[in-house]
Order: structure tokens, then sequence, then C-alpha cells
């Protein structure tokens, strides 16, 4: 069986896993979580950079420090993860789910303003598949409306949007290091601080409410809790095993890449008899081949697609199920106008393995498989 994720492995994990464990220092910001933060801070020129336990923690922030309250209410597409909307609903906000746009898959920047009332806190944007949203005009909408933008770029680390890293355009900017992800440590992610009026407070809503990182860096004499906190601190261990990937970071992206072109060239004459759709990479994105996918007629022949390739020895998953019709989603958000295609855009989409690695031969079998089902 060719799976559809292996975990990213470079070879120098077991060895940074060591080195902590044998510098008696395991929990969090030690010398690796302190490394893998710069790195991304002067890789994607981000003000600051916080590593987390997970890419849903980094959310959980980001709607914190977003100060959203109960009655709130936050726009986001509902073709989504759960963990995008989790984070607003923890703070008892009302979620508003926009259409998407059929061809990135991304929320329909045409569609906020018109869900805009006057409880409206935030916007939440995905960048799905490490494909930018158009961030100019949501951007441009928040501002007009005194809103504040988290970037949900969990797949979307080394991606950019107009020469901008994702995750450093909105206020807040999150990524996922989760084993599915094109780096990872496990569990864990991090979030972009890009204003610096919220530094202060997201350290201490890190350190579990307590003014800690200023009695380390010697502004205080000692710490004490001052807010509300948690612990979104990972281990050192997870942040070593990062740190051996970001240190390969293109090694892996040129890799990924290649598997990503290998798919499209092939598929491409599949497209053109109007056999499927492939993804859209619009002129304005340089995307990080997180993923590739084909999206077929409707929900019966992606289905028949699948049990095909399963027999042939390959996972394709689907994707997201919409979250506006999950009981969590009609409980706790609502649809604004019509769903157009976030419903039957997602019942077409199937993945495709892609990840660090992947042998030659093994993208042959997928390229293989796919082509002959079109051709039986």
């Amino acid at each position: 069986m060719i799976d559809f994720n292996v975990p990213p492995f470079t070879g120098k994990e077991y060895e940074y896993m060591r080195m902590a464990v044998e510098s008696h220092k395991i929990s969090g910001d030690g010398q690796f979580t302190k490394k893998c933060s710069r790195w991304m801070e002067e890789r994607f020129h981000a003000k600051r950079v916080y590593l987390t336990t997970s890419g849903t923690t980094a959310l959980d922030m980001a709607a914190l420090l977003c100060d959203i309250k109960p009655g709130d209410e936050v726009i986001l597409p509902s073709y989504t993860f759960s963990s995008t909307a989790t984070a607003p609903v923890l703070c008892g906000a009302k979620l508003v789910f926009v259409d998407i746009r059929p061809d990135t898959m991304n929320i329909d920047e045409k569609k906020i303003e018109a869900a805009i009332t006057d409880r409206t806190r935030a916007i939440f944007a995905v960048h799905y598949a490490g494909v930018a949203a158009e961030m100019d005009e949501i951007m441009e909408i928040a501002h007009r409306h005194n809103l504040l933008v988290v970037e949900d770029a969990a797949q979307g680390v080394m991606s950019t949007y107009k020469g901008r890293a994702l995750g450093t355009i909105g206020d807040f900017g999150c990524y996922s290091f989760h084993e599915t992800k094109n780096y990872s440590m496990g569990e864990g992610g991090a979030i972009v601080i890009n204003n610096e009026a919220y530094n202060e407070r997201a350290e201490i809503l890190r350190e579990k409410g307590t003014d800690r990182s200023r009695f380390f860096r010697g502004q205080v004499d000692k710490y004490t809790w001052v807010d509300f906190g948690d612990s979104y601190l990972p281990s050192e261990l997870n942040a070593a095993y990062l740190w051996a990937q970001l240190e390969k970071a293109d090694e892996i992206y040129d890799d990924r890449m290649h598997t990503w072109e290998c798919y499209d060239r092939a598929f491409r004459p599949l497209e053109q008899e109007g056999l499927v759709s492939l993804p859209v990479i619009p002129e304005y994105d340089v995307h990080n081949a997180h993923m590739y996918y084909l999206k077929f007629r409707n929900l019966a022949q992606r289905t028949e697609f699948i049990a095909y390739m399963k027999e042939r020895g390959v996972q394709t998953p689907f994707h997201y199920v919409p979250l506006h019709s999950a009981p969590a989603g009609e409980r706790f958000g609502r649809f604004h106008g019509v769903d157009r295609c976030t419903t039957s855009e997602s019942e077409r989409l199937v993945r495709l393995p892609l990840y660090y690695g992947m042998k030659e031969e093994d993208r042959e079998t997928v390229i293989r498989a796919v082509l002959d089902y079109f051709t039986v």
C-alpha cells in the first residue's frame, strides 16, 4: 500500500533530541525552541514567532488575543478543519460561514463584506493546500470595518502571497507542524504576532498568565501571575525534531515540489479532455506543494475512484466535510448567503499521496493508476 502521508524525517532528529535530553532542558523554550522561532522570524520576515503545542492552540491563542467575547461573530470558510472554528467557539463567538472560491477552495473574498454585522469581530482566512487566499482584499475589508484578521496558515509554511510569507500578513498567523504537514514536530504549531502591541500579551498568555519571560530577560526581579493564560509551550524534544527539518527546509520544499509537478504534468491532459479539474495556483501565489488533488464530476465518481485506487494499493482520501453541515457547525454557526460551491466542490475533491522522500517508483505507480482509471 502506498500511504497518503509519511511524516518527514531528515536524519538528525534523534541527534538533536538527544542533545536536548543531555542539556537537562526538555520543557519549553530551550535552545531548539529558540532556534526554530528565530529561523522563522528571519526567513519569513516575521515580527515575532512563538512555538505552540499545535496549530489548534496557535489558533486558540489568536482568538484570545483578538479579545473575542461571547456574542461576537467571526467570519470564516466552512471548508476547513474544525480547529479554525473551535478557536472562536472557545471564546463564545458565533460562527458565520461564507462560501468558497471553486478555483482555490479558499474563502471567497467577494462574499465577506455582505456577512459583516455590528457584532463581527474578526475574519479567519484559511490558506487551503498552501495556496494563498486573496489577502489584499481581505485586509482592505478588515481595515474598513475595523476587524482583526487571523491567517490559518496551518498548511502554508513556506508559501507566499505577492512575495510575503503566509502568516505574516494578517494581525496573527498560525502554523501547524503536525505529522501530516510539510515540516513536522509530531504535534506542534506556531503563532506569528504581526502587531508588536500584542507581544507582551502573547507572552503572558502562552506562559500560563505569568510574566515569566520578562523575568528571564531581567526586566522584573521576580515573576508572578498577572493575567489569564494557559500552557502553550511545546516540549523541547518536539522543537529539536522540528529543527532538524527547518535546517533542510529548502530540500524538503524542492522534493515535495518535484512530486507535485510530476503529478501536474501527468494529469494536465486529463483536464484538457474535461475529465478532471486540477489545482489552480493564482499568479500572486507561490505555493509549497502541500497537497495535490483531483476534482471529479461528482460525489459518485469520486467514491468510485477512491475504491479503484484502494484496489491498486494507493491511499487517496477525500478531505473536509463542510463545517456548516456538521452537528457542531449547526449548533455554533450559520451559513451566510447561498452555498453555491462549498458542498459541491468538497464532494468532488480527492487527494493523492505526497510526502518528502517519496520514491520515484511509488510516484509512478500513483500516476499510472490514475491514468488507468480513465482508460478502463
